[in-house]
């Protein structure tokens, strides 16, 4: 990625969402900047629910032709009319997925820190790989994405990056200029305000 460019922005929402309420929160936050892709990402494996959000959020990214991705659910993916998918298993079924969802889908893949299943993904037929996390939380096993694993990648490899899980402005400074996407999430919808929360993020990069 040249210097020049600044990292895009990969919205992923919160696990869990009130249907009331958050299109209209996801739709000021789209207003307020560009977004590159959403992921939805719900926690809830009730199909019923994952397909009412669904609908809900694709009427308000397909109105702004933004991207939307669900997180898991191939077989959703389709059906729902979304753009493609976000798989958390890395490289395991991404050849299953593309052969699936076909060559238009979106699929992009999460692999945590390691390089050689971020390689296999890509490989494999990933539109982009994510790693994670790159800041300190404690969800996850205490493996953090470092900052020479984004720098060997935009080297050596042309998948476009996404950096997420528990961001920063210091972090987020660091890694602008060796990552493609920053994922974010749950670092804006705990405010008040997400758009203001994001614009302070975006200051930073």
């Amino acid at each position: 990625m040249a210097d020049t460019e600044l990292p895009q922005i990969y919205l992923i929402t919160p696990p869990e969402i009130e249907l009331s309420r958050f299109p209209d929160a996801l739709a000021r936050v789209l207003d307020s900047t560009e977004i590159a892709c959403v992921r939805l990402a719900l926690a809830t494996r009730d199909e019923d629910r994952l397909s009412r959000a669904a609908d809900a959020l694709r009427e308000v990214t397909h109105a702004r032709d933004v991207a939307i991705v669900i997180s898991e659910h191939v077989l959703l993916s389709e059906r729902l009319g979304l753009d493609g998918v976000h798989l958390t298993d890395g490289s395991r079924s991404v050849r299953k997925t593309r052969k699936d969802l076909g060559d238009d889908a979106i699929v992009g893949a999460f692999c945590g820190a390691s390089r050689h299943d971020g390689m296999t993904a890509g490989e494999l037929g990933c539109d982009y790989i994510s790693f994670g996390p790159v800041g300190a939380t404690p969800l996850w096993d205490g493996t953090r994405a470092e900052h020479e694993l984004f720098e060997w990648w935009s080297q050596m490899i042309e998948v476009p990056v996404v950096a997420e899980g528990a961001l920063d402005g210091d972090i987020i400074a660091r890694l602008s200029p060796v990552t493609d996407f920053f994922g974010i999430g749950e670092e804006i919808w705990r405010h008040d305000d997400p758009v203001a929360a994001l614009g302070a993020l975006r200051a930073a990069f």
